[in-house]
């Protein structure tokens, strides 16, 4: 096989000279087709997805895995209204940025250009197949993709659509490649095509970052590992913060930016925390206490606040240190903003992290002290998203500082080149 990678590879880099070079225009007319034929295909699609989750359970994966896996016709609709967006957005490849005229009359500035091929690795979840190819052909990246077993029907049908897409508006069919091959050691061969591939994005579990950074021969570009937290502190809104959190933690809980652990000061965690446990537990979530918040929310009688009788265990040596991914909840009584933020600082991945106050000046030092790629000053975590943020979709969210940070749209799949334009300049010695 590590005959045909190549030759994918040789594909990939021929398809993004020819990519790099198309008209906006001819661009975006193949992601208007390519939304037009998910949704008049969906059938075939359904039918497709239908197989893997069916698979999925026999299989016996968890809730939250076939979730994520799972199409139905809003999630179709759902995407193909994000490649119309994207189609609606401004072409960033050849933007001038930095321009600047020198004392010698030289013209200077910086243009947008794109990456070239980009490998991208993912789990579970179809709908990546059509984001990361809409974006990487809005930005003229040639990419090889590389899905989960447990999505080969889903992807099968997928990638067949965006190819055709291509085919029909004149662009290289082999802009977009798919791995359709299960085995694990494709992955390997992925990351060793230097000469071919440009950044590699893993969308997955954190043995699956680790995994290419130790073994690329290519730059990685890690993140999308979410432990998220939200802090209360003494003079938040407390009925605003239930439904903040509510909605981090319960509109859906599968995803990377869900809130894994609520802070509580300690002085309205007498108040707060048993009107959140009942709030939340009505939607199925249950909780992983710390001392201090379980000993708020024990009654005289040693029984969980009524009238829900929620699940609230003792919090676990890692159980802070845990993305959930599910309906469950760390809670933590802090006495001060700098705990909850040394508390963020040592358990947080540097995804999503927020603060719930009406004091501007705790809402200034978290923002500035907080270091994470997203952060939030009373509003939901939930808001990580490319298409929320109004980057028409993202090919994943980076939690590292070079090149990208956060969700990465168009923009983030580009580099630039330097432009210098003189008049028979000569540098003098």
């Amino acid at each position: 096989m590590l005959n045909d990678m190549i030759e994918i590879g040789r594909n990939a880099r021929a398809a993004s000279k020819q990519l790099a070079r198309a008209s906006t225009e001819s661009k975006n007319r193949a992601l208007l087709r390519l939304a037009d034929r998910l949704w008049d295909s969906r059938a075939d699609v359904l039918s497709a997805n239908a197989l893997d989750v069916s698979s999925a359970a026999s299989a016996g994966l968890d809730a939250a895995m076939i979730d994520r896996l799972t199409l139905d016709e809003s999630r179709l609709k759902g995407i193909a209204s994000d490649l119309r967006h994207v189609a609606d957005l401004p072409d960033p490849v050849g933007e001038a940025f930095d321009e600047a005229t020198l004392p010698d009359g030289l013209a200077v500035r910086k243009q947008r250009v794109p990456l070239g091929v980009l490998g991208v690795i993912y789990e579970s979840r179809p709908n990546v197949t059509v984001e990361v190819a809409a974006l990487a052909i809005k930005t003229g990246n040639a990419v090889i993709l590389r899905g989960g077993s447990e999505t080969l029907t889903s992807n099968r049908a997928l990638v067949a659509l965006v190819r055709d897409a291509l085919t029909h508006n004149n662009l290289p069919a082999d802009a977009v490649q798919f791995i359709d091959d299960p085995d694990r050691a494709r992955v390997a061969e992925l990351l060793a095509l230097r000469d071919y591939v440009d950044i590699i994005i893993p969308r997955g579990g954190a043995a699956l970052h680790q995994y290419c950074r130790e073994h690329s021969r290519i730059p990685v570009i890690t993140g999308g590992i979410g432990i998220c937290h939200l802090f209360v502190d003494d003079t938040a809104d407390l009925d605003a913060a239930l439904e903040v959190i509510r909605n981090a933690k319960v509109q859906r809980p599968t995803v990377c930016n869900a809130l894994d652990t609520a802070l509580v000061h300690r002085a309205v965690a007498a108040q707060f925390l048993p009107r959140l446990v009942a709030r939340l537990a009505a939607d199925g979530v249950t909780f992983r206490a710390a001392p201090a918040a379980l000993a708020a929310l024990v009654r005289a009688d040693g029984r969980a606040p009524q009238p829900h009788t929620p699940t609230v265990l003792p919090a676990g040596p890692s159980d802070f240190d845990t993305e959930w991914l599910s309906l469950v909840l760390g809670l933590k009584v802090v006495d001060s903003l700098d705990e909850a933020m040394s508390h963020i600082a040592a358990h947080s991945t540097g995804h999503s992290d927020g603060i719930l106050t009406r004091t501007d000046a705790h809402a200034r030092r978290f923002v500035a002290e907080v270091d994470s790629a997203a952060v939030y000053v009373n509003a939901s975590t939930r808001f990580t998203d490319g298409g929320q943020l109004g980057l028409g979709a993202e090919v994943a969210v980076s939690t590292q500082r070079l090149h990208a940070r956060g969700p990465m749209g168009l923009r983030e799949l580009t580099t630039y080149k330097w432009v210098i334009i003189g008049n028979n300049h000569i540098r003098p010695s």
